[in-house]
């Protein structure tokens, strides 16, 4: 691998910012240090007081393959998450088929040594009827496995309570569940359905997938986690109520209980659908402003743990259908530290907190070995950030192969430069450099 020196960045790690010059080898920060302009690399990068954060981990992310690659795959979406600056990720299991056994897992993996730029893991899916193939899950290799408490693709909705009971009671490592009470959801469909026939504002959405049916589901999580003393994650918190299930009393590194929140609920709110409508349909679905306040202050608070993105790409035209027929689910890997940085020109939130919560914290839950920090001996994971550079989003540099963004129109004040993964400096102003994929995530368990 070719060495790398890094000279006068300005270093976003551990709640400090600092200068420094960086020297990787081998894949690893070698050295940290003012002086080591001296040192022989076969790539120096002067950053000329550019930032460096550690990579972004991103603990959620729905890149389609196998089975769905219309939408998207794993070198597409890849791709688009080195350009946004993270350097990880962990994608879910409902592709088609299921990843809900160990050989599907497996092919999965296969597909990202060959084909990611990013470093990579992949969950385990959990069904009503697979627990022999749940317990066999390496918690070494394998970042968790997903239980889909609420609607999902092919076998994957998990409503069996003596199933769920048997999963939180004998997982061998952290369980990551999605969270919304099925029932809830059927009745309000029924009653929206009734009351407004096919013609329904997408605005809908945040009432129909309401704050009743997350809470309900959140809640039932946690007691069982609590139960059965499960290592529990819960993805995408969507509603100020559900805040209250989660403590910020101990460190992160004690909880059993942990909890995630995703770029777009910070950053859309209901009045969004108006102008927006399908492109930011998801589930959990964007609700009304006040969840979105209080999810950002849940975060600083340290009661929410990690930030993340649960990118889910649909093509164009599968989300210009009508309410009812358009898939939930959008891209957002390009583009989410962009959205935090954007919160950190607005005095919301500081650049020590993002590393944080993006990198160090995603660490921390899921037990990954040497990432998440800038030390010497771990990775070399960096996103190299620019504060004064703006850029607009435009169809002409979304990089996700369903080809469209939210975003699109928005400006941005800061610009990820440079992406160095596992040493290698995979993304340049622009340019990529495929000549190494990224490496299968390793776990502390």
């Amino acid at each position: 691998m070719k060495s790398i020196l890094l000279l006068n960045a300005n270093i976003v790690n551990e709640g400090h910012i600092f200068p420094s010059d960086i020297y990787i080898a081998d894949g690893f920060i070698s050295q940290i240090s003012p002086n080591i302009s001296s040192k022989r690399a076969d790539i120096i990068l002067d950053l000329k007081g550019k930032y460096v954060l550690p990579g972004v981990i991103d603990d959620q992310v729905h890149f389609r393959e196998p089975g769905l690659t219309h939408k998207a795959n794993i070198a597409s979406e890849s791709k688009a998450a080195v350009a946004g600056g993270i350097t990880s990720f962990m994608e879910m299991p409902n592709t088609v088929p299921n990843a809900t056994t160990q050989k599907l897992l497996e092919d999965k993996y296969s597909i990202g040594a060959n084909s990611s730029l990013a470093n990579y893991s992949f969950f385990m899916g959990a069904t009503n009827d697979n627990m022999e193939e749940v317990l066999k899950t390496n918690p070494k290799n394998v970042c968790g496995i997903k239980i889909f408490m609420g609607s999902s693709t092919g076998n994957m909705l998990v409503d069996n309570e003596k199933t769920l009971e048997n999963i939180f009671k004998n997982a061998p490592m952290l369980i990551a569940t999605h969270c919304e009470d099925e029932e809830t959801i059927k009745k309000n469909i029924e009653e929206y359905k009734k009351k407004y026939g096919e013609n329904i504002s997408p605005e809908y959405h945040a009432e129909i997938r309401s704050e009743e049916a997350c809470y309900k589901s959140s809640s039932m999580a946690v007691e069982l986690a609590k139960k059965f003393n499960t290592r529990l994650h819960i993805l995408h918190i969507s509603t100020e109520k559900e805040i209250q299930l989660f403590t910020n009393e101990i460190p992160l590194r004690d909880k059993k209980i942990t909890a995630e929140v995703c770029v777009h609920h910070l950053y859309f709110d209901k009045g969004d659908y108006k102008k927006l409508g399908n492109l930011i349909k998801w589930n959990p679905a964007i609700k009304e402003a006040h969840n979105k306040e209080a999810l950002l202050k849940g975060l600083l608070d340290d009661k929410l743990d990690i930030i993340a993105t649960d990118h889910a790409p649909h093509t164009a035209e599968e989300k210009q259908k009508n309410y009812w027929e358009a898939p939930s689910g959008g891209p957002l890997v390009q583009h989410s530290l962009n959205i935090m940085l954007e919160f950190y020109k607005e005095g919301k939130i500081s650049l020590e907190r993002i590393a944080q919560k993006m990198a160090h914290a995603p660490a921390i839950c899921f037990q990954v070995k040497k990432r998440g920090f800038i030390r010497e001996g771990y990775w070399a994971d960096f996103a190299i950030v620019d504060l004064n550079d703006s850029w607009e989003v435009s169809k002409s540099n979304i990089l996700y192969k369903c080809g469209w963004s939210a975003l699109e129109g928005k400006r941005f004040s800061s610009k990820i430069t440079h992406t160095i993964v596992s040493g290698h400096l995979a993304y340049a102003e622009g340019k990529f450099d495929e000549s190494k994929k990224g490496e299968r995530l390793l776990f502390n368990r």
